[in-house]
């Protein structure tokens, strides 16, 4: 007993020479561990709000089928986040909990792990795409945006790898709470992302394919630099050890416990939009298709500091959880849906009155100009959601953090794949509002999903702060 004892404290002081100042970040005060961790996301994350108003600028000048265009690749472009953001939400909790646990070396091997399934999955993801991608965009009726949709898609699926390192390195780093590095990688993508667009588009003469050659420099520019810190550098909490590989089942067990649950969280986000097009098609036309994927571009970014925010709570939450500080992980939760409240409402505000001018920056060109009152109205009505958004968002991140991906997904799947399109469907047919009652369809479905997610979360941290 004293042997194993002595062992454990060997093992213990070890594992603590090795740390970081974003574990003692993790590992310390987890309101000031919400802020450090969230802020510089939110930093990056706003120069990538300003990437993408810009994109969509630039895409705009082609005209309303342009965007269009985007809109019908944009749902797999969705996947491969989904898929890659997914994975690195598994491998930021089981790294985080380790983390919590002292246990150094089986964080380091959580992300060698992490860096094979990644490679397979691109893999994977990558190949039937590429090779249906002209009768894939002729099923889901692209119609007369197939040439520009086709011209798109075959760009972005080609360079999915670079989608899928990208979200992975950056999970890793936020993992060990180095929050800065993953900010600069993310605001460099975005800022060369901005720069390269008008060039490729209208300089090389590329067009709306000029937008993803733009999108794939950027990834790959980003990927060169993170590649650097991680594997050549070496100046990370986590080490990778390739030459030492062994699969190890329990690892891979976790990483899909967590991160199965997270792609396809995201992936039922990305039906969702596939199941919206064909819903707005049949009660308006690919005008209709427009609207939503450029107000939806205005909802991405407007949920862009609960994004932030989310990064932050599931390190901060599965440390807490590793180190069984469960009263942490409640003041974690509660501390960051405040926070994210309160941003989305002035968020909701300032886009319900500026609306107008909003829609204005999307429909400059010519071709595009008609939209732009319908836009108003998607925006006005989508706003309302925001600032429920937290709740929901915030409340999937703890389960996450604290590896229980299966009761994230629940809720998740019952927001976008039940209550949206059911109610999309109600409000424009049944109640015969139209385009209008889809965006009112979207709203109260989401409210309806977050406090359903709010209450069992709080339920299930209740019960593990009575287990200590």
């Amino acid at each position: 007993m004293n042997t194993k004892s002595s062992e454990k404290g060997i093992s213990d002081v070890s594992s603590q020479k090795g740390e970081t100042k974003g574990v003692k970040t993790l590992l310390g005060d987890p309101k000031k561990a919400i802020i450090k961790l969230a802020l510089p996301m939110i930093a990056a994350m706003s120069v990538q709000t300003i990437y993408n108003l810009v994109d969509a600028f630039w895409v705009s000048g082609l005209g309303v089928d342009a965007l269009a265009a985007i809109g019908f690749v944009y749902p797999f472009f969705f996947m491969a986040m989904a898929l890659s953001n997914g994975l690195g939400v598994g491998t930021g909790s089981a790294i985080s909990r380790r983390i919590g646990a002292r246990d150094k070396m089986g964080a380091g091997n959580v992300a060698v792990h992490t860096i094979i399934i990644m490679v397979l999955l691109a893999t994977v993801f990558t190949i039937p795409l590429l090779v249906f991608v002209d009768e894939l965009f002729a099923l889901i009726g692209a119609g007369k945006t197939f040439d520009m949709a086709v011209a798109y898609g075959r760009v972005i699926f080609a360079g999915s790898i670079l989608i899928f390192f990208t979200n992975i390195a950056n999970a890793i780093l936020r993992s060990e709470g180095d929050a800065m590095r993953a900010m600069y990688a993310l605001a460099l993508g975005a800022g060369l992302n901005i720069v390269l667009d008008p060039i490729f588009i209208y300089t090389f003469g590329l067009g709306v394919a000029g937008a993803a050659w733009a999108t794939l420099v950027s990834l790959g520019i980003s990927s060169i630099i993170m590649l650097n810190w991680l594997l050549i550098k070496k100046d990370t909490y986590v080490s990778f050890k390739f030459s030492d590989f062994k699969c190890d089942k329990e690892i891979v067990k976790d990483l899909f416990g967590v991160g199965l649950p997270a792609s396809v969280m995201m992936l039922s986000m990305s039906f969702m939009m596939l199941i919206m097009n064909v819903i707005i098609v049949m009660v308006s036309s690919t005008d209709g298709v427009a609207i939503y994927s450029t107000g939806w571009r205005v909802v991405s970014i407007a949920v862009l500091p609960t994004i932030g925010i989310a990064t932050a709570v599931v390190p901060v939450t599965g440390a807490a959880f590793g180190a069984r500080a469960f009263e942490k992980v409640s003041i974690a939760h509660l501390y960051a849906v405040k926070i994210g409240f309160l941003m989305e409402a002035v968020i909701a505000v300032a886009t319900f009155i500026f609306a107008p001018q909003i829609a204005a920056v999307f429909t400059q060109a010519e071709g595009a100009a008609h939209i732009a009152s319908d836009l108003t109205i998607f925006l006005r009505i989508i706003c309302l959601l925001y600032p429920t958004i937290s709740f929901g968002m915030l409340s999937s991140s703890v389960f996450q953090g604290t590896g229980k991906g299966m009761n994230a997904l629940l809720v998740t799947v019952l927001r976008t794949l039940i209550l949206t399109p059911l109610l999309a469907v109600v409000f424009a047919f049944n109640l015969g509002l139209g385009l209008v009652g889809i965006w009112w369809g979207l709203v109260v479905a989401n409210t309806i999903g977050v406090a359903v997610a709010f209450s069992w979360v709080r339920l299930y941290i209740r019960g593990l702060m009575k287990t200590t």
